[in-house]
């Protein structure tokens, strides 16, 4: 059998029923290649009390992990949720036309975590990522999407690829949204979210700007859309 294990936000986000599985397997694997873990992975082998071995996205994409589930229990270890990921869930397909038992098992997500922001978790839009930008290769679609989310007044997440620094990250934002009728005037950063060094930050992307020394991986951006009262006396909490 194939598992799919949610790690949650940090150490100590695996649950029960992870952490039982994970006993039944002979190989653990680690999907690292989206995000960039805010703890040791030796800290997570003392927790699950087996030696873990990370993957990166040719790993997954490959027939590899489905070829060793023909033969025994094996568990990959997702941060946050399992399947939040498209190759997560095209694993799962590829491993089920192979005849290979699969399951997921769950623990918290970073969505999850969005509503202690203020904004309710309802009203949010489609949820993108912004790439790391090269030279010959700068898409725009996460913006499109948030222009799509602004349309009809919800919140827009915007996942931030691993490798993109806060700065860059928010200069790529301003880049974006130039020549765009598109309202970006105030903006949240979620960072660490679900761990000890959860912070969240509030306002104009200069001021934010100044506080790139707080910001630390993993982080995502939010841009509100239209708020109730409430959320907006929550969200100024938070205001720099």
């Amino acid at each position: 059998m194939l598992y799919l294990i949610g790690l949650g936000l940090n150490e100590k986000g695996i649950s029960i029923e992870g952490k039982e599985a994970i006993k039944r397997c002979k190989r653990i694997y680690l999907e690292n290649y989206t995000v960039k873990f805010p703890y040791s992975i030796k800290k997570l082998e003392k927790i699950i009390g087996k030696k873990i071995i990370e993957l990166e996205r040719k790993d997954v994409e490959s027939e590899m992990l489905i070829k060793e589930s023909k033969k025994q229990n094996i568990a990959m270890l997702v941060y946050g949720c399992p399947l939040f990921a498209t190759t997560h869930m095209s694993l799962i397909l590829n491993a089920e036309e192979s005849k290979v038992k699969t399951k997921a098992i769950y623990s918290t997500s970073v969505f999850d975590t969005l509503a202690e922001t203020g904004l309710q978790l309802y009203k949010f839009g489609k949820i993108t990522s912004m790439p790391k930008w090269e030279a010959h290769f700068q898409p725009e679609s996460f913006i499109e999407y948030a222009e799509q989310n602004q349309s009809i007044k919800a919140h827009s997440l915007i996942l931030i690829d691993i490798g993109l620094n806060f700065s860059d990250a928010l200069e790529e934002l301003k880049i974006a949204c130039k020549d765009r009728s598109f309202d970006l005037d105030n903006l949240i950063v979620c960072s660490n979210m679900g761990t000890k060094k959860t912070r969240i930050l509030y306002g104009t992307p200069e001021k934010l700007k100044k506080k790139a020394n707080k910001i630390a991986d993993p982080f995502c951006f939010i841009i509100p859309g239209e708020m109730h009262f409430l959320e907006k006396e929550a969200v100024e909490r938070f205001e720099v």
